[in-house]
């Protein structure tokens, strides 16, 4: 059915604990609610993470009305100050939306080693730890309550027993060189890595407190400098994959890599993060700007299908990603 929007409320603003962003619009002579899937991101200039009204084009995190919808940081946090937030929480990077036992979590890393399992909207706790100088980059949360990070400079993945208490600190790990990504697969039951070099595909052995990691698949990458590792939304069984110098797609099915739409468009360079909207298939990308004061950064997140820009004024963003819980 053909629709003509004839008016967005000042609804746009209210974002209710299921994540999701209500807007009033007009169709077809009668007044409706439609779902709008907020934008996440990490914002290395203010230390923050920002959930953001995507139906705007320019948002501001100073002051209200800014189109800011909640937002999160480590900083002055009481209930991780034993984490030294300070330094550990040192170019935030990692930012998902996920779910456990009906709850919704903020799964974030930083540069500085702090990765974070965080209730949402309550911004506690259900798990921290300071991961010391390895570069955590990525954090996955898994059913059993376990926490994995992909280190890049400690050149791991990391598969904490993060259901034993909210500082559980033992881990099991496996070696990768250049670990960038880490994503939990639930149709395979597998959990995927992203190194410089290759995808490889993890089992998960052992018991909740006690995890164990196999590697049961490693994947060669068209390209060197794997970066981004993400569930395509629209074709479940597939993977965002990015490197250095590209943007591709993997199924986990067939075991390779494969063409998908907009790949002329979407592929390119120094891609930090992408995927789809669950809800219109539309796709985000974030990947660093020319002259922004952080060379690994950008005040201007790009869209595709509908094309079109996101603008945070004064921004720092590193990482960007659709406000909605993965699932397979």
């Amino acid at each position: 059915m053909r629709r003509v929007w004839v008016a967005v409320l000042a609804a746009l603003s209210v974002l209710g604990t299921s994540g999701v962003a209500q807007a009033h619009h007009e169709v077809g002579g009668r007044s409706t609610l439609a779902a709008v899937t907020p934008i996440v991101t990490a914002d290395q200039a203010t230390r923050s993470v920002y959930v953001l009204d995507a139906e705007r084009t320019r948002w501001s995190a100073e002051g209200p009305g800014g189109g800011v919808l909640w937002s999160w940081r480590a900083d002055g946090r009481a209930d991780l100050a034993d984490l030294r937030p300070g330094s550990s929480w040192t170019n935030p990077s990692e930012v998902k939306l996920r779910e456990m036992d009906g709850r919704r979590y903020l799964l974030t890393t930083a540069s500085g080693g702090l990765a974070a399992v965080v209730r949402y909207p309550e911004g506690t706790a259900y798990w921290a730890a300071d991961t010391g100088s390895g570069n955590a980059h990525s954090i996955e949360l898994l059913p059993d309550g376990n926490v994995a990070v992909a280190a890049s400079k400690g050149e791991y993945v990391r598969l904490y027993a993060a259901s034993r208490s909210t500082r559980a600190t033992e881990y099991t790990q496996v070696a990768l060189a250049g670990a960038h990504g880490v994503h939990w697969d639930p149709r395979n039951e597998l959990l995927w890595a992203l190194g410089d070099r290759e995808l490889v595909a993890l089992a998960v052995g052992g018991t909740a407190d006690y995890p164990a990691l196999t590697v049961v698949h490693r994947r060669a990458l068209p390209t060197r400098g794997g970066h981004d590792l993400a569930p395509v939304l629209a074709s479940p069984g597939r993977l965002w994959v990015t490197t250095s110098s590209a943007v591709y797609q993997y199924a986990t099915s067939e075991r390779q890599f494969v063409s998908y739409p907009l790949q002329s468009r979407v592929s390119g360079r120094s891609v930090k993060s992408v995927g789809d909207d669950p809800v219109t298939g539309q796709v985000l990308v974030a990947r660093p700007e020319a002259g922004n004061p952080c060379v690994w950064c950008t005040s201007t997140l790009t869209l595709y299908q509908p094309d079109g820009t996101r603008t945070l004024l004064r921004g720092g963003m590193y990482k960007a990603r659709w406000w909605s819980p993965y699932r397979s």
